[in-house]
């Protein structure tokens, strides 16, 4: 058997991937985690005969074929085998981020109609069992340590549909109300396999995921080792620089997850300039949010690897993607392009969507309606244009664009230009309400370690020295410790800027 990654996201189904790949690669590891001494692995042969047996466990407790079974674990083996065994039963799984709480959590479970319910237990300092009970959550079961068990022999057959709705997802967060967005086993495949073609990995790279297993980001880049055969070391709680000594240990090749993941590798490398702060790393690579072109400038140059971004979100996991051998000036300034299959329209600005990694809408009909042009297209709610060599440039959010006196003005324009000033770590541009100029323009600045204090003076002035208009200038400087961020990707919480600064 000689199947190719090509070859292998043909799958119909997430179960049927998972069986040709333990076929082609049974003892070869999946997994790697460091939660106990020694470490544990789990081969791709592991996965899928313990989540057989987990889903004929699932399957005795009254999991079967539909039912919706909401989970919210952290990122370990359990939780994969947990998620696998779902998929082999063909349930309809909703994984919830574990940092969230009673709000967040509970309206996953109301809006999903959820029949069961799998915790950590206490995890953190936190009792989820105790909050699961206090929402009054059906059918709760610990799934931390230990996982149901079964004879296989009592499962029914596995799913042959892919592209039946199986997969329930929450938004990041980055706006005040979730939305259940609706996946099925071919668009997180299409999703995972538009990554892994793009990055190009081999059979020798190690990867990791240091986000949480239960971000859409999970299954892609399961999917990602399931097509090319190669580890990834699994992060229960990502710390830099506790995290550093896995990394070396297992000789990581390909890091990352987002924006703010790169930040944190690159503060480690200046405190050691010239060691590799993991010396097998060749790559990051990740998405979710914007990109300064300075911060892909200094990754290559200080820590001297490639830095590849891409453009993503819950409702089409991959997007685009830079890729290892485009030119720096093009890695630096764009998303990347398409891949095969993903259909990018531009109208007034607003880039939209149509490809088989496109969820099928979102819980609420209403909102599904909304979010579809008359053509299939999803709108995606960002503006950018496509270049003349394929690849797409995001300029801002159709809600981050500030209108002042008319004019509109792209936040993420500001922030490009401000992440090169040395007395800035990071920054969000907001709009505030104004009576004079119906909205005024706010940066909100974090502070690097040691960074001598940064007046709006100096701000405006680097602006101008870097040729911004003078109708974009910040008329308001805030300097904050720490940017709200949400737990995921760690992406800025702008909603939470405007509301804070737009009583003052």
């Amino acid at each position: 058997m000689n199947e190719t990654p090509h070859a292998l996201s043909s799958s119909r189904t997430l179960w049927d991937l998972v069986t040709r790949r333990a076929a082609l690669s049974p003892d070869r590891p999946l997994f790697l985690q460091d939660d106990r001494p020694g470490g544990r692995t789990l081969t791709f042969g592991a996965l899928r005969a313990r989540a057989e047996r987990v889903a004929a466990g699932l399957y005795v407790m009254g999991v079967h074929p539909g039912t919706v079974v909401a989970w919210q674990l952290p990122t370990r083996i359990e939780t994969v085998l947990l998620s696998f065994a779902l998929a082999r039963l063909g349930a309809v799984q909703t994984p919830v981020i574990p940092f969230y709480r009673e709000r967040e959590t509970g309206f996953a479970l109301r809006e999903s109609r959820a029949e069961f319910f799998a915790v950590p237990g206490e995890w953190r300092g936190f009792d989820h069992a105790e909050m699961a009970r206090r929402l009054g959550a059906k059918g709760v079961f610990e799934a931390y340590g230990d996982l149901p068990d079964g004879d296989p022999s009592v499962l029914p057959p596995p799913p042959a549909d892919g592209t039946a709705v199986r997969w329930i997802y929450w938004t990041s967060g980055t706006t005040s109300d979730p939305k259940g967005v609706l996946h099925t086993d071919r668009s997180l495949i299409a999703g995972g396999s538009c990554l892994a073609h793009a990055l190009r990995p081999s059979g020798d790279d190690v990867g990791s995921i240091a986000f949480p297993y239960a971000h859409i980001g999970g299954p892609d880049y399961t999917v990602m080792l399931l097509l090319y055969g190669f580890p990834a070391v699994l992060f229960e709680q990502f710390a830099l620089p506790d995290a550093l000594e896995s990394y070396r240990r297992h000789g990581v090749t390909m890091a990352g997850g987002s924006t703010a993941f790169y930040s944190m590798f690159l503060a480690e490398q200046r405190k050691r300039p010239g060691a590799p702060v993991v010396p097998t790393l060749r790559l990051l690579a990740g998405g979710g949010a914007p990109k300064p072109p300075e911060l892909y400038h200094a990754v290559v140059r200080e820590m001297g690897v490639q830095l590849t971004h891409g453009y993503g979100m819950t409702e089409v996991p991959m997007i685009t993607m830079g890729a290892p051998d485009d030119t720096p000036e093009l890695l630096a300034t764009t998303e990347g392009r398409p891949p095969e299959g993903m259909e990018i329209r531009i109208v007034d600005g607003e880039v939209r969507l149509r490809g088989e990694a496109v969820c099928q809408g979102y819980l609420d009909p209403g909102q599904t309606a909304e979010a579809f042009d008359e053509e299939g297209f999803l709108r995606t709610g960002d503006l950018g244009h496509v270049t003349a060599t394929g690849h797409l440039v995001l300029t801002g959010r159709l809600k981050d664009v500030i209108i002042r006196k008319g004019e509109n003005i792209s936040a993420q324009e500001i922030e490009d230009l401000l992440h090169r000033h040395p007395a800035v770590g990071d920054v969000a541009v907001i709009g505030l309400p104004d009576a004079a100029r119906g909205e005024l323009v706010c940066a909100v600045v974090e502070q690097p370690p040691g960074a001598e204090p940064l007046t709006l003076a100096t701000a405006t002035a680097h602006l101008r020295a870097e040729g911004l208009s003078v109708h974009k200038l910040p008329e308001r400087l805030e300097v904050v410790d720490a940017l709200p961020r949400g737990e995921t990707l760690r992406k800025v919480l702008k909603y939470k800027l405007r509301e804070r600064y737009s009583g003052e």
